[in-house]
């Protein structure tokens, strides 16, 4: 199966959120009760933003101009499934997980730990959470439909055709002509956004008014945490290794061994052992050994230990 990729159509969107029934209804998924907005401006999106039972929503906005005095730019908020997808890089769970057949970001609700590692990590603040379970939640392309060769439920009952789904280089042409037609008609702000945006995103848009007053985020950026954890990874996994085996060893020569207690003396720089009276060491009273010299000194067989 070839890469896969949603196109989203500005410039045909009418804003029924049909898409946003849709998705709610194939995946189970209530519908929250919230005023929309500010009370003393108003607002026809709903519900205002993601949350842990909403995957997608279609986002209103407002700009002077048009024939109508108002200039609409809806929006599409939802998850972008990218290729370089930092949610199931960071996930330490494995919830979060890229199907390299079609390039969409799956979710595993019964792997996730709460951690909200993924939330940090996207670019676009798509991860949400249930706040009962403190599971993540967001969309995952519908793949268990596009695996039976069905479209994802969004696009099935979008009317104006501003929902198309098919392979991804597909997609991206189809974007690119209809940006050449918007340009045509004097819209100058028409782009194209998804081809290269974080490796290439799978959800391809054509936003006649331009990338931010669609809501979109310019030149969207991995958080440098994410390359860091990776990093990290193959030295945590040493560390916790010789924490491991340190915590073992300790274990063990702490039965029937206790080490002497030491007291050092200024005037004739000698170290001296309490218990005994003896003297240790003759010099700098700083402690010049190991943590694992002071380990292994008394194992049965090294020279002075106990035996």
């Amino acid at each position: 199966m070839s890469e896969k990729a949603i196109l989203f159509d500005s410039s045909r969107c009418t804003a029924c959120r049909g898409c946003q029934v849709a998705c709610k209804c194939w995946n189970g998924l209530p519908s929250t009760l919230e005023k929309n907005g500010n009370p003393s401006t108003g607002s026809y999106q709903s519900p205002m933003d993601l949350n842990g039972d909403t995957r997608l929503l279609i986002s209103f906005h407002e700009e002077a101009g048009g024939d109508k005095g108002v200039k609409w730019a809806f929006g599409r908020r939802s998850c972008q499934h990218c290729t370089d997808a930092p949610c199931a890089t960071i996930c330490p769970g494995g919830a979060l997980k890229k199907d390299e057949a079609t390039g969409f970001v799956s979710v595993d609700e019964s792997k996730c730990i709460g951690c909200r590692y993924c939330s940090t990590a996207c670019p676009f603040d798509v991860p949400q959470y249930h706040g009962d379970t403190s599971k993540i939640n967001k969309c995952t392309g519908c793949l268990d439909r596009v695996e039976q060769g069905l479209a994802p439920a969004c696009v099935t009952t979008c009317q104006p055709q501003a929902l198309m789904f098919g392979d991804r280089e597909e997609m991206l042409s189809i974007a690119r002509e209809r940006v050449d037609y918007l340009h045509g008609k004097g819209y100058a702000d028409a782009a194209l956004y998804g081809e290269d945006e974080v490796g290439g995103l799978h959800v391809i848009q054509v936003l006649k008014h331009g990338v931010e007053a669609h809501g979109q985020v310019v030149d969207p950026q991995v958080n440098p945490m994410v390359g860091l954890t990776q990093i990290m990874k193959p030295v945590t996994g040493a560390v916790t290794g010789l924490t491991v085996a340190g915590l073992a060893a300790m274990f063990v020569l702490g039965i029937g061994y206790k080490r002497d207690k030491l007291a050092y003396n200024p005037e004739t720089d000698d170290t001296i052992s309490v218990d005994t009276g003896e003297v240790v060491k003759h010099g700098d009273g700083q402690d010049e050994e190991t943590v694992m010299e002071h380990i292994t000194e008394n194992l049965p067989g090294k020279k002075g230990g106990n035996r």
